[in-house]
């Protein structure tokens, strides 16, 4: 059966603008779990388009994971097989009050997203804006990200489902649906039962521009680095005051240029202070360490060992500490155990007539810590782009074509 793009592609355009208006982000510094109770606001209503679209076993759970299945339409034994996306959308900018615009028939050049604001998609910034010539591209307004990350992946799971529902005469095995929280802050998997979800292999569709699939991610940790120096009265602190702001800049300025986000590419490690909350009496820096290996993450932390030493007889009275928390590693060791899955998506992706193209994410997915745990979980493309900025930016095109080939992926040969 050849797939009628025409019929979902104003369906998944609708779903996609339907669920970047609601605000979902999650938040790093909450003690609960989901980190934001808002995201339960579309975990409830997928759970009701699941429903309505015969999926009678959909359900959010105290977690806020939303799980489906769809149940097999051939007798012979087929693999179950899932496919992931999460809720939630990034703090680094504002989700709330998103508003969603559609640059029909797009015919190069840059885009003005705001020019009040003086936001703009620069042509020359995004070299996948020439492969949408002809495309519809949505963007927001300029003053929130719009959600591509990850409510695109969403929506195409979503039409997705929707389509297979109302073709039941495509043979496939049994297919497992999941949309979880808090992946933007690394805990979206944290209490997800895999055995429970039951999929023999599964897919995240989580990002990267159309044709692009992930089979390896960074390895990361997270450093924190605290200083507690002494605060009093600047017009008596005279050998007495401890200004933990200032030992906090000798250790920034110790980060080597070289190793941050912005100087690196494809499979260059890097460094990056993220964010910085400081007084005169207690500052605290959060840093994010990214190397595609563990002996890389493990050199990562000796060099801000060695900052601190440094910087510490500079600040005597200060107490300066260093917190390693482990985020994720790099799937690929796994998914070399398990090439069928890999192969499969392949194949999925020729078939919709895309050619497929390997890279690294220099980031990580909720599959990093799934594929870790037992099940392998590479990763499809969104066709979004600039993700956790005013200037993201989705191709409709490319949210047909995730449909396409998540119904190719669970499609059983005839």
């Amino acid at each position: 059966m050849i797939f009628d793009q025409a019929a979902v592609r104003e369906q998944a355009v609708e779903r996609f603008l339907r669920y970047v208006k609601i605000d979902t982000q999650s938040d790093e510094n909450s003690q609960t779990y989901p980190s934001t109770f808002k995201q339960f606001d579309l975990a409830k209503l997928l759970v009701e388009e699941l429903k309505a679209l015969g999926v009678n076993d959909a359900n959010v759970d105290e977690n806020c994971y939303v799980t489906a299945t769809l149940p097999s339409t051939v007798s012979i034994a087929q693999p179950t097989i899932g496919f992931l996306a999460h809720l939630d959308t990034s703090n680094e900018v504002s989700g709330a009050h998103v508003k969603p615009r559609i640059i029909k028939n797009y015919r190069g050049g840059d885009i003005v997203v705001s020019r009040e604001n003086a936001i703009v998609i620069k042509e020359s910034e995004n070299k996948d804006l020439a492969r949408c010539i002809g495309d519809d591209i949505i963007i927001s307004d300029g003053t929130t990200l719009l959600g591509a990350d990850d409510k695109a992946g969403i929506a195409a799971i979503m039409t997705a489902v929707d389509y297979l529902t109302r073709h039941p005469e495509i043979p496939r095995g049994a297919v497992k649906i999941a949309f979880t929280p808090d992946e933007e802050i690394g805990k979206g998997v944290e209490f997800f039962d895999i055995k429970k979800f039951g999929a023999d292999f599964a897919y995240t569709v989580d990002g990267g521009f159309t044709g692009e699939l992930n089979n390896e991610t960074f390895s990361a940790d997270a450093a924190f680095i605290e200083i507690k120096g002494r605060d009093m009265h600047p017009g008596t602190a005279k050998d007495r005051m401890v200004n933990s702001i200032r030992a906090m800049a000798e250790v920034i300025v110790r980060l080597p240029a070289e190793m941050s986000p912005e100087t690196t590419q494809n499979h260059e490690p890097y460094i990056h202070p993220q964010t910085l909350n400081g007084s005169v009496g207690a500052s605290r820096m959060k840093i994010l360490l990214r190397d595609f290996t563990d002996d890389g993450l493990a050199r990562e932390r000796k060099l801000l060992e060695e900052i601190l030493d440094r910087v510490r007889p500079l600040y005597p009275k200060a107490i300066i500490t260093l917190t390693i928390k482990p985020t994720y590693r790099n799937m690929l060791p796994e998914l070399q155990k398990h090439s069928p899955v890999t192969a499969r998506l392949e194949q999925a992706v020729k078939k919709a007539g895309i050619t497929p193209l390997w890279m690294p994410i220099r980031g990580g997915t909720d599959g990093s810590v799934l594929t870790a745990r037992g099940l392998p979980t590479p990763n499809i493309f969104t066709g979004g782009c600039n993700s956790h900025s005013l200037t993201e930016w989705q191709s409709v095109e490319a949210l047909v074509k995730i449909a396409e080939v998540i119904v190719n992926i669970v499609g059983v040969a005839p």
